[in-house]
């Protein structure tokens, strides 16, 4: 299971959808994400599946890239969407004004930091879009484009401390790593996850470090 797993991702979307986000407050506090996400699957099949992803000698162009291309955040219903699935799915005790989250508890997988306050999230793209872009989505149509920005099926999309997420920007682990070590193993992961899903490619590089990466586990 995927540390964000499907299943709950989809019972999150469904409850704020039916419910019309009139929600108070959802405390769950035995839902997954952030920091205490233990990865998905074992080390050796990631790494595995690891071994299957194309490696090419260098990133793609940016020419072409704006965010425009990955439509985001995608509407679902009574003025919900995806980000705030997100924001109830991996936080604690998470309170609501209409769809607008105004109170709660998140742990931030990068860098271990609790959050007390939706003003200090951001909902992270675990494979960055313009990192997508450079490896394969730059040849996608703007409605894959955009299955991939609001994928909530694969470990794609986390809240996180805004300074990690602003400090991780577009880059791929050969570049840029979680500043809390004890999440490399979960963070590398769900990185292979996401990108053997959408058949994006890696470098030389970056396959290294993910490797590296999955051999904290």
């Amino acid at each position: 299971m995927p540390p964000r797993s499907s299943a709950l991702a989809t019972a999150a979307f469904i409850l704020v959808a039916a419910t019309g986000c009139d929600v108070v407050t959802a405390g769950d506090p035995g839902a997954p994400g952030g920091s205490g996400s233990a990865g998905s699957g074992s080390a050796s099949d990631s790494s595995a599946v690891l071994g299957t992803l194309e490696v090419v000698a260098k990133t793609g162009s940016m020419a072409g890239y704006s965010r425009e291309k990955f439509p985001h955040w995608r509407d679902t219903g009574d003025n919900c969407d995806v980000r705030d699935t997100v924001l109830k799915r991996d936080g604690e005790n998470v309170k609501f004004s209409g769809c607008n989250v105004v109170a709660g508890t998140w742990n931030s997988l990068y860098d271990g930091k609790v959050l007390d306050a939706p003003t200090q999230v951001d909902i992270d793209h675990m494979v960055p879009l313009a990192a997508a872009w450079r490896s394969g989505a730059d040849k996608w149509t703007t409605e894959q484009r955009g299955d991939f920005a609001n994928d909530l099926d694969r470990p794609q999309l986390i809240a996180v401390s805004a300074g990690s997420n602003r400090s991780k920007g577009d880059q791929d682990p050969s570049t840029w790593k979680p500043p809390a070590r004890d999440s490399w193993c979960s963070y590398a992961k769900d990185w292979v996850e996401v990108k053997s899903h959408w058949k994006l490619t890696v470098t030389q590089k970056e396959k290294d470090a993910l490797t590296e990466m999955l051999g904290t586990c």
